[in-house]
């Protein structure tokens, strides 16, 4: 059965109000009305999701226009019919350019006045679909948008679509901005799920009540504001996936509910006191340590493990270097399209930045510089000098002044770290040699042979874009 439609009426006019009141209600709508602006506002910062605003222009506590920005910031699919009893066309093209669906001056007549809400309601529910389509054509592409070919993403690529059809649970790490949704996503659009709904939610971003609301639902009255019984993401993603992001900032109270709901495939939305099943598949992800969380009792021992029946850890943008140049031609394409732009390709000495720097925001970082890139350049060949003066900065201090490691209170891996200034040191010859194995070996004062090894071992490949000056894509 479909949802009512709740439309927001916002009068101060008594008869005008109880008129609408009782014929939208006749009409099968979920009417909530209001008399002033402050009252209004409380039922739009509210949980409600309202389909339609009704907004007298003129209301005793201010103008009706001012709740425009608000609803579109709590409902952006949300249509908005703003009345006057003064038919002024400025009035109506301000209400027109804040988003408003109609401009329409008392008195009206009721039966088209009704016609008018059904056909926004109905332009609201297009919109609502659109949306959806798109996210699922979104989705249908992840599988193809996660650049890469180097021995560390591969390897991960492969784990991911092996354990997509298990029902287990999987834990994905991995520092900020290296793509731990887009992986999430990769292996619902691989299971045997794809065509359920992949339903994600960011658990470090809402507050402890807003998160179980949303995640358990709720029941009409269990709170203020809770006007309406609504479903949580639990009962969303059923037959589907859930994506519990960023994990390792739920509070421990919601952790043994969620533990619950993973282990019994059942749970009880707020305010009720009979159980809903859920039969959906859970993946998780954190930047955090959840091992540390757990000695330090921040985070449940038998959530964590419930969780990580599957862990899979994405490597960071410095893990696998040899991946920049096909990111740097996938962006670049990208933001052509996009932003209209005719970028042609990186120069060598730009090429060498981008490699050596240490990329701590990861992909994101990366992706966030060629969309500013694309936007202030425009076309031609991106110059070392085209780029932030930052990371020309810390490029220049990392080739003068060698590496440089915080060692933090828990230690690091010596050989790990070794062995990663070590690759972007051999990185850094090839480059400059244009993968002249001889040169890149004399520069580094080697043997041919124990290069070319060290080259193997670290699965190091020459990567097409760089072999030509400039980088021309």
């Amino acid at each position: 059965m479909n949802k009512k439609k709740i439309i927001l009426l916002v009068e101060d006019e008594t008869p005008v109000r109880n008129v609408l009141f009782r014929k939208l209600n006749q009409k099968g709508y979920q009417v909530i009305s209001s008399s002033s602006v402050a009252e209004a506002k409380s039922f739009i910062l509210s949980s409600i999701v309202i389909d339609l605003a009704i907004i007298d222009l003129k209301l005793p506590d201010g103008e009706g226009l001012s709740l425009l920005p608000e609803i579109k910031e709590a409902n952006p699919e949300a249509e908005t019919i703003i009345l006057t009893g003064n038919g002024n066309i400025e009035l109506a093209v301000s209400a027109s350019k804040q988003g408003a669906f109609q401009f329409v001056t008392k008195p009206f007549d009721l039966s088209s006045f009704i016609s008018l809400v059904d056909r926004a309601l109905n332009h609201n529910s297009l919109v609502a679909e659109n949306k959806t389509l798109k996210n699922h054509l979104k989705v249908l592409e992840t599988d193809n948008s996660f650049i890469g070919k180097s021995l560390e993403i591969t390897q991960m690529i492969k784990l991911a679509k092996r354990v997509a059809d298990s029902d287990s649970t999987v834990l994905i790490t991995g520092d900020s901005g290296t793509g731990k949704e887009m992986i999430a996503r990769l292996i619902h659009n691989n299971s045997d799920r794809k065509l359920g709904s992949f339903i994600a939610v960011n658990c470090g971003a809402l507050s402890e009540s807003l998160l179980e609301s949303e995640l358990f639902g709720h029941k009409k009255g269990s709170f203020t504001g809770a006007i309406d019984d609504r479903k949580g993401r639990f009962c969303l993603a059923n037959n589907g996936t859930l994506f519990l992001d960023e994990v390792g900032d739920m509070s421990p109270r919601l952790q043994v509910k969620v533990l619950r709901a993973i282990q019994e495939k059942s749970y009880e939305p707020l305010g009720s006191h009979e159980s809903a099943s859920t039969n959906a598949r859970i993946l998780a992800a954190t930047h955090k340590d959840l091992e540390k969380l757990v000695s330090s009792g921040n985070f449940r021992e038998d959530l964590y493990y419930r969780l990580s029946v599957i862990p899979l850890r994405i490597p960071s943008l410095k893990e696998r270097k040899t991946d920049i140049p096909l990111l740097v031609h996938h962006f670049v394409n990208k933001f052509n399209k996009e932003k209209n732009r005719k970028i042609q390709g990186v120069t060598k000495e730009a090429f060498d930045c981008l490699l050596t720097y240490s990329w701590p925001g990861n992909i994101r970082e990366l992706e966030n510089l060629f969309e500013r890139l694309a936007i202030i350049k425009s076309s031609g060949l991106i110059e070392l000098r085209d780029l932030p003066r930052s990371l020309q900065v810390r490029n220049t201090n990392s080739n003068t002044q060698g590496p440089s490691y915080d060692i933090p209170p828990s230690g690091l891996d010596f050989n790990s770290v070794v062995g990663e200034f070590e690759e972007q040191l051999i990185l850094k010859a090839l480059t400059i040699t244009k993968w002249n194995k001889n040169k890149a070996a004399n520069l580094l004062g080697l043997n041919r042979t124990t290069l070319v090894e060290k080259i193997k071992k670290k699965n190091l490949k020459k990567p097409e874009d760089l072999e030509e000056r400039p980088l021309s894509l």
